[in-house]
Order: structure tokens, then C-alpha cells, then sequence
């Protein structure tokens, strides 16, 4: 297996003519290798391969030859399209591997036919778009082979119709439903079963590993590998699935599809609606009660006086519906299953209101128009560990972001992979020569009311001299809205012409197709613009960070991982907060360079990152760039003027 995997990253590699300017690159290949000897041996290996490796065909071509069935999760369900559209295929190809592929998804990316057919019949939605959309859906349903709503382009991924049209774990009628044999979601997973390859990602994967859910655990027992791509990301989904959660969300859903189903089903039982009516009352009255967004700890509803008694009413009300859904419920498939699902919720909430388990966390995340009620363990490791500890398989762990100067002690200890193997390779582009980074002097305290105006002041020297061609990344909204206003105000007043895009003024996609094809935008963007975004060439060539990424200390997470990490003796900030801060400033920082071509500044401005002893250990697990605190030596970069010190 060896030699042929050599052989395919050697200058007469078949996949030379399957991907244009594919090169031999020594990383590449020593990954490729390591992740065919884990295969192998059937064991666990977590890799580190800086942006440029190409860990994708590394990761691809060992598994392709090796045989058996894989299991490929990654990140998000874009990533999920690109490999199993384009890199799968070529890889494939170039492999003459006559092997099948096949893409799963969770239920709610495909359409339902028994949720369709019971939007066309009940025909009431908010707006004349809704209604649109819903012929467009129906139109696809009919002549579509997988049922993925993302083929129906003309209909937005944030569509409302998309709730009336899919299912949820919770509204599935599974067995019982009239549309079984045609089901696409059980198409998708008959197809899974049958193919060698199949691509998944981490929320479906962990979601079905719990839950027994999605098609995941049918596929586990006869998988020779499994490979998590974008494996930083993993911590944070497994915390997700690992716990347990109920939302004033799914009591909304429940109301809506039992009320469909009464008006089908029960039409003569009027206190169903009602009681309907008054659930979905309580359930907004118990979110009234917070006036913030944000998350709680449990111990923040003491201070809340309204919250017992609007407790007290949303569990009566929820319980009262319970009730009478298991008067009807044998009258249709529907009403049953309605009834099922509110017996469950009436079980979780007493369950988080009742009392924390030993090593978990209660806390509440409140939305904008939600309330949810989370438990989280304080570690994954023991529970991870147990899930993929006694089988016979190769688990491969990578991403361009996992260790701390290559030191991948955190993400073992985190992920429950201590006896792991690590590997680490640095990226082939040559930072030295094509990036520089940039920490700007005389900032103030990042904590101050006055630091973010000192960041857009100090980013607009930079601005002129990169002539836009900028991302500006944020650790909070907040401070991204106000940056915006600022930086407004100076083009305005400058009479700059760079075009300035926010985010959430169109979704990610486009909103990134537009900053590449006008060449010379500035970009502000929070948390979502950190990773997976790729701009190669010339439209980016500045990226500019305001603060250490560290998470809000009042997290109600955070907060109980430090206090139980600090109980233990440990210290929590260099063993579980620092950590994360520099492998969360990687992704960020990863932006710049994307091409052997690419050429650009990082400007982080935090100070912290030279003033405190833990500065040293950030900068020095950053790609190993020229450095410098002058702004006319950073300015000068673009123009090659100066050279930087």
C-alpha cells in the first residue's frame, strides 16, 4: 500500500491530470503515508497539516486503495458538496479505484414527501414568497432522485417554507408514514449502506452516534475508517450531541404540526387547538422573561423573580396538551406521533428543571425569539472515548488547526485520545517571504470603552495601503457593528471608494462571491468568517484580527470546565483557555494566505499578544512570518518599499 501511495505523489502522478497545477509536495506525501500506516494498523491518528498541504488527496488516495468502507466527516455541509462532487470523483478517477460513493445528510436537508403533501393541502402561510416557493418544492419533489433541497437553487437555504416541507427527528412518522417506500431520506441511507465511501458531517455523524438516528450507526459496524476532517471543530459538536437540550423551538413545532393534524384528523375535538393556543402562549411568556440574548448558568434564574411561576405554567400547559394528544392519538399516524413527542418533552423538562447529574452543566442560551435549556458535560473525553474505543477500525483525526506550537496534548486530553498517534507537517508556502505579521503600538487596554475606535484608527493607514482587499475579523458583533459605523464615517469623510461589507447583509456565500469579484473590498465579519473561508489572489490581502479570540469568561461552560479544571489542582487558563484561543486565532489567521501566489499583513491588534508572558507562546504557534510593531514598515510591505525587520 505503500509504494502506491508514493507512487501517486511522485511527478508521474495519475492525479497530474486530474487537478490542475498539482505538484509533489513532501508534506503531502509524508501525510498520505502516515494516514495509510494508521489505516493499516487500524489505529488512531491526529494530524496537523498547515493550509497548502493538500490533507485532502493525503487523506483521500490511502483510503481509496486501502479498500473496505469509509466513513468521511467534515465540517459543514458545504465542505460535504465539494468533496463528494469534486475531489471524491477526481480522486477516484485518477485511481482508475472502482469504488461507489454516496453523500449523507440529516433529514431536514431533504424534502418530506408526507410534510409536502400536508403544506400543499393546508395552504395558510405568512407571505405570497412562501407560497412561491412551495410550488417550486413541489415541482423538484416530483422529478428529483435524492430529495436535497440544496439542488433547488431558486429557493433560499433560509427559506421559512423549508420547516413546512422536512422532517425532524421529532416530526419523522417513520415506519408509520404513508410515504415510507419513497421516503428520500431512506433512499439516501439505502444507499449509504451500499456504498465504500460514504461523506457525512460531524453534527450528523454525532447526532446519530447518540441518538441512533441518521444512518450513521448502521454504517459504524462495518466501517474499516473513519476520518473527521475540519477535526477542530469536533470538541464543540460532541459537546452539542454528548448533552441534552429542549427549546421553546420544538414546543412552537409541536403546536403548529398537532394543530394540522387536529384540523385533518380530529376536526370535532375543539380543546386540542386550544390547548394548542396555550402552550404556544407559555412558551413565549417563558422566553419574556429574559431581556437579553445570550446564555445563563442555572444560578442565574434566582435572579429572575417571573421565572418559577412561568416555569410552572409552561410545564402545566405542556403537560395539559400531552394529555389530550393521548385521548386522539389513535386516530391517525400523525396525532400519534405528536403525542409521542410531547410525552418526551414533558420527561426533559422536568429533567432540567429537577436537578443537575454529577460532571454535567445546566445553563440557558436565550435567542432572539427562543429559549433553550441546556445540559452539557464538563468533559467528552471519558464519553468519546468509549465510543470509539474495541473496534477494529482506523479513526483519523485532521484539520490546518489542532496543536499549540505542535503540541497536541490539549486536543488528546479534550477529545479522549491520549494513546493517539500525532503527526505534524508546516505548510509548503513560504510565509516568510509572502506574509508579514503586524502588531500596531499604543492600543489601549482591550477591555476599554475606547478600543475599538483605536482599532479602526489604526487599521486605516493599512486600509489605503492594501487599497481595501481587507477582512476585518471580530471577537463580537457588537464590536463589528460599531467598527462598521466608524469605518463608514472615514470612507465617507476620506472619499475612499472601496466598497464595505457587513456581515449578515446577505449570507456568506454571497456575500464572499461579491468581495472576490469587486477585487477591492473591506469585509467585516464575526465569529462565521474565522474558518472556511477561502479568497485566493489579489482581492485579499489584509487581514486584520481586533482581539485574542479568548470565549466570554461568564460562558456557562467555560466557566464550570475552569472551575472543575482549577478544583482538580490544574491550571485552567494554560491547560483548556489558552489553547483554544490560539487554535481558534489559526483559523482566523488562516485567511491570508490561501496560494504559493498569495502575498499579505496580518494585523492583529491586540497588544496582550506582546505585553503578557503568554503572548510568546500565540505568535510562535502562528505560521512562522516576518514580524513587526513600526506601521510604516507594514505599510511599506505592500509597496516593497522597506523591508520589514
Amino acid at each position: 500500500m505503500s509504494i502506491e501511495v508514493e507512487r501517486f505523489f511522485s511527478e508521474q502522478s495519475p492525479l497530474s491530470s486530474e487537478v490542475d497545477g498539482f505538484r509533489p509536495r513532501a508534506q503531502q506525501r509524508e501525510m498520505a503515508l502516515a494516514v495509510a500506516k494508521a489505516i493499516r494498523e487500524n489505529a488512531i491518528l491526529v494530524a496537523e497539516a498547515g493550509t497548502g498541504t493538500g490533507k485532502t488527496f493525503a487523506y483521500l488516495v490511502p483510503a481509496l486503495i486501502n479498500g473496505g468502507k469509509v466513513i468521511i466527516s467534515t465540517g459543514t455541509k458545504n465542505l460535504q458538496d465539494q468533496l463528494f462532487q469534486k475531489d471524491l470523483p477526481r480522486v477516484r478517477d485518477a485511481l482508475k479505484a472502482p469504488v461507489s460513493i454516496a453523500l449523507l445528510k440529516g433529514r431536514s436537508n431533504y424534502v418530506c414527501h408526507y410534510h409536502l403533501e400536508r403544506a400543499l393541502s393546508d395552504g395558510r402561510f405568512a407571505t405570497r414568497e412562501d407560497i412561491k416557493h412551495l410550488d417550486k418544492i413541489k415541482k423538484y419533489a416530483k422529478v428529483s432522485d435524492s430529495g436535497d433541497k440544496s439542488f433547488v437553487t431558486d429557493v433560499p437555504e433560509t427559506a421559512p417554507i423549508w420547516m413546512h416541507v422536512t422532517s425532524t427527528r421529532d416530526s419523522c412518522l417513520g415506519q408509520e408514514c404513508p410515504n415510507h417506500k419513497e421516503c428520500f431520506v431512506l433512499k439516501a441511507r439505502t444507499e449509504a449502506m451500499k456504498a465504500d465511501i460514504v461523506v457525512v458531517n460531524h453534527h450528523l455523524f454525532f447526532a446519530d452516534v447518540m441518538l441512533r438516528d441518521e444512518g450513521v450507526a448502521e454504517l459504524l459496524p462495518a466501517c474499516n475508517t473513519v476520518i473527521f476532517d475540519e477535526a477542530h471543530q469536533l470538541p464543540e459538536t460532541a459537546s452539542l450531541f454528548f448533552g441534552e437540550n429542549i427549546s421553546t423551538s420544538q414546543l412552537f413545532d409541536l403546536t403548529v404540526d398537532a394543530r394540522i393534524e387536529a384540523m385533518t384528523s380530529a376536526k370535532d375535538f375543539a380543546p386540542l387547538p386550544k390547548a394548542c393556543d396555550s402552550l404556544e402562549k407559555a412558551a413565549k411568556d417563558l422566553r419574556l422573561v429574559f431581556k437579553k440574548e445570550g446564555r445563563l448558568p442555572f444560578t442565574a434564574l434566582a435572579d429572575f423573580a417571573e421565572w418559577p411561576k412561568a416555569a410552572k405554567h409552561l410545564g402545566e400547559q405542556l403537560k395539559q396538551l400531552c394529555d389530550l394528544l393521548e385521548k386522539q392519538a389513535e386516530r391517525s399516524e400523525g396525532l400519534e406521533n405528536c403525542w409521542q413527542r410531547a410525552q418526551a418533552l414533558v420527561l426533559q423538562f422536568g429533567k432540567w428543571q429537577s436537578g443537575e447529574e454529577p460532571d454535567q452543566v445546566r445553563w440557558l442560551e436565550v435567542f432572539h425569539h427562543s429559549l433553550q435549556l441546556n445540559t452539557t458535560p464538563l468533559s467528552i473525553a471519558e464519553i468519546f472515548e468509549k465510543q470509539i474505543g474495541g473496534s477494529q477500525r482506523a479513526w483519523i483525526f485532521t484539520s490546518a488547526t489542532l496543536a499549540v506550537k505542535q503540541d497536541f496534548s490539549h486536543y488528546q486530553a479534550e477529545m479522549g485520545l491520549l494513546k493517539a498517534t500525532t503527526a505534524y507537517w508546516d505548510s509548503p508556502f513560504n510565509y516568510a517571504e509572502q506574509s508579514l505579521l503586524y502588531v500596531p503600538s499604543n492600543l489601549p487596554d482591550p477591555n476599554s470603552f475606547e478600543y475599538t475606535e483605536a482599532v479602526v484608527q489604526a487599521a486605516l493607514p493599512m486600509l489605503e495601503a492594501s487599497q481595501g482587499r481587507a477582512f476585518l475579523l471580530f471577537t463580537s458583533l457588537r464590536a463589528m457593528q460599531r467598527a462598521h459605523e466608524i469605518l463608514q464615517a472615514e470612507f465617507d469623510k476620506r472619499g475612499w471608494k472601496y466598497p464595505l461589507l457587513l456581515q449578515g447583509e446577505g449570507s456568506r456565500n454571497e456575500l464572499l462571491e461579491r468581495f472576490r469579484s469587486l477585487g477591492n473590498a473591506v469585509l467585516l465579519g464575526s465569529q462565521s468568517f474565522w474558518e472556511g473561508v477561502d479568497v485566493r489572489g489579489d482581492a485579499l490581502s489584509l487581514v486584520i484580527i481586533d482581539k485574542l479570540p479568548f470565549a466570554p469568561p461568564d460562558d456557562p461552560v467555560l466557566a464550570a470546565r475552569i472551575a472543575q479544571i482549577s478544583k482538580q489542582g490544574r491550571n485552567a487558563f494554560m491547560e483548556y483557555q489558552l489553547p483554544r484561543t490560539i487554535i481558534t486565532l489559526k483559523q482566523g489567521a488562516g485567511r491570508l494566505i490561501r496560494d504559493e501566489r498569495d502575498r499579505g499583513v496580518l494585523m492583529i491588534c491586540d497588544p496582550r499578544l506582546i505585553t503578557k508572558p503568554y503572548g510568546k507562546r500565540i505568535w510562535q504557534s502562528l505560521p512562522p512570518m516576518k514580524r513587526t510593531r513600526i506601521e510604516a514598515e507594514a505599510v511599506a510591505f505592500f509597496s516593497d518599499a522597506v523591508p520589514a525587520a
